[in-house]
Order: C-alpha cells, then sequence, then structure tokens
C-alpha cells in the first residue's frame, strides 16, 4: 500500500498520503510503513519516541526544536484539525528561515515528514485536535528551544481567528535572527 508523497515549498519537508481503505464497517490504512517512508522519503529514520499532545481551538505549540539531538518528525492527526508548520534552521540550506504550513486532519489522514534542523509548531483549527508525532531522537528538555512563533521576518501566515493560547516559553521564542540554529 504505497504512500503519496508530496514535497512541500521546503523540498525537505513532505506531506504524506495514505492509501485509506473504506467500507460500512469504517476505514483501514497503514499509519505506518518503513519501508514506503523510505521510499516517498528517501531518509532512513529510526523513530525513538512517540508524543501524543491534546489540545484546544486556538491553542498554538512551538516553534520547538532542539539544538543538539536534533529531531525528525512525522507529524499526524488522530482528532480534529491542525495547521502544522515547519521552519528551515539549516545555516547552510537554500531554505534557511523560510517556513512552510500545511492543514493536516483526522479526516484527511495526511502526515508531515519534517527532517532534522526544523522548528515544528502547530495551531489548532478545530474545537479540539490530538496529535501523534513520531520522533528520531529523544526529548532533551536541557537542549529544547523555541523560535518565536510570530517572527515577522519568518512571513508565516497562521490563520489565526484571534490571539493564539500559548506557553509562556512559546511566547518568550527568540527571533530568528538571535536564534540557535544548525549548521
Amino acid at each position: 500500500m504505497p504512500i503519496v508523497a508530496t514535497p512541500t515549498d521546503i523540498p525537505d519537508v513532505i506531506l504524506l498520503e495514505p492509501k485509506v481503505f473504506r467500507d460500512g464497517r469504517g476505514s483501514f490504512f497503514e499509519s505506518f510503513n518503513r519501508r514506503d517512508f523510505e521510499t516517498a522519503t528517501h531518509e532512513r529514520a529510526d523513530f525513538v519516541q512517540d508524543n501524543h499532545s491534546t489540545s484546544g481551538r486556538g491553542v498554538l505549540r512551538g516553534l520547538h526544536y532542539q539544538i543538539q539531538h536534533p529531531q525528525g518528525k512525522l507529524i499526524r492527526v488522530v482528532r480534529g484539525e491542525i495547521f502544522d508548520v515547519a521552519v528551515d534552521l539549516r545555516r547552510g540550506s537554500r531554505t534557511y528561515g523560510k517556513g512552510v504550513g500545511v492543514t493536516l486532519s483526522a479526516d484527511d489522514h495526511r502526515q508531515l515528514w519534517i527532517p532534522q534542523g526544523f522548528a515544528h509548531g502547530f495551531l489548532v483549527t478545530s474545537d479540539g485536535a490530538e496529535v501523534l508525532y513520531k520522533t528520531t531522537d529523544y526529548w532533551f528538555p536541557e537542549h529544547e528551544r523555541t523560535l518565536l512563533w510570530n517572527d515577522p521576518v519568518l512571513d508565516l501566515r497562521w490563520p489565526l481567528a484571534g490571539p493564539p493560547t500559548l506557553a509562556p516559553r512559546d511566547a518568550a521564542g527568540r527571533p530568528l535572527h538571535s536564534a540557535e540554529t544548525f549548521d
């Protein structure tokens, strides 16, 4: 059951769409298949941790990254809808400082692959959302950093209906010009 892989405006960030089988009983799809993932992304990701986040409408989480122990992330939504964002923090990349955002929902089953070297965040656009994501390294709180979600240099177009609900560390994120980034 191969997946359809669509590069975003940042080609290393890839939207993955599984084949979903539906009938009168419901639906079935493979949420992860290593062989199909590697074929679609040309990456051999060794996922070591699964995270599960629940949030209400208007919650914005991020933009998070780990300066040491960088994490690749495979994001999917199992309830609700989010606007998911990745920002390239790899100084040598031609897309350095650029961001890309896509809508992911439980209904469409799409996933977003974000490789190492990116900040990640999302905004809940439905009444609530549950987000699952696999990571390629463990969480090390001492190495976690936060990029300012509304830094004008990033020109991110969050679909906001009002001010987002933020954790204090997300509200105090650093703008790109003073953020620690990747070589």
